[in-house]
């Protein structure tokens, strides 16, 4: 029951895929860009082969990008291999790419760990698919929606916020979609600032436990 009148119906979600598809996600601009920039927070989580994850884990990093997406959602099963792609192309040039499940699994089931193990394996996940069964670090990031994505850059010996939002702004056609989190990894690359650092991101939410 708790589930059923948390999660939105079927036909609620086939009609906001129809709107996500047609209209596209429109980026938009706070009043200065993501403000202040922001320290992302370390961490320390579980990943699907049972191995502790964490960003000092990696070495050679210039930057991350940070998904956080789930195993139920209609949106982010969309985008499974382009999540795959963007690892492939980034993570050789030193910015790999970490997927956070921060669903609350006392409400959906479907968010299990075993369950997760299972996505990974059919998805053929190639980057670390994480569980942050406390929640703690999808509420520092400000993670609102399945799928949001973070890039993250080193400044100054600490990883800092330089992208928060949208994957692309098309989840049904990948090939017609503004690629929003290529185009912020390519220009910190070529150490540009981003130019587009915040779009609106579209989704199921995410539900934070009351502590």
């Amino acid at each position: 029951m708790i589930k059923k009148a948390i999660t939105s119906s079927f036909s609620i979600l086939i009609f906001c895929a129809f709107l996500f598809t047609a209209l596209g996600i429109q980026s938009f601009q706070a009043d200065s860009a993501i403000g202040t920039p922001k320290v992302a927070p370390n961490f320390r989580l579980k990943n699907v082969d049972g191995k502790m994850v964490s960003l000092s884990d990696y070495k050679e990093a210039k930057g991350f990008i940070i998904i956080f997406t789930c195993n139920h959602c209609p949106f982010a099963k969309l985008y499974s291999k382009r999540m795959n792609d963007l690892d492939t192309r980034f993570s050789k040039l030193n910015v790999p790419l970490l997927a956070i499940n921060s669903m609350d699994t006392l409400v959906y089931e479907e968010e299990s760990f075993a369950l997760m193990i299972q996505k990974a394996k059919k998805d053929k996940f190639k980057f670390p698919y994480l569980q942050d069964d406390t929640q703690e670090i999808g509420q520092a990031f400000g993670a609102e929606h399945t799928p949001m994505a973070f890039v993250i850059w080193k400044v100054n010996n600490e990883w800092v916020i330089q992208y928060k939002g949208a994957i692309d702004d098309n989840g049904m056609h990948a090939k017609q979609a503004k690629p929003f989190i290529a185009n912020a990894v390519n220009e910190l690359i070529a150490d540009k600032e981003v130019s587009e650092p915040l779009t609106q991101s579209f989704g199921c939410r995410i539900f934070y436990r009351k502590k």
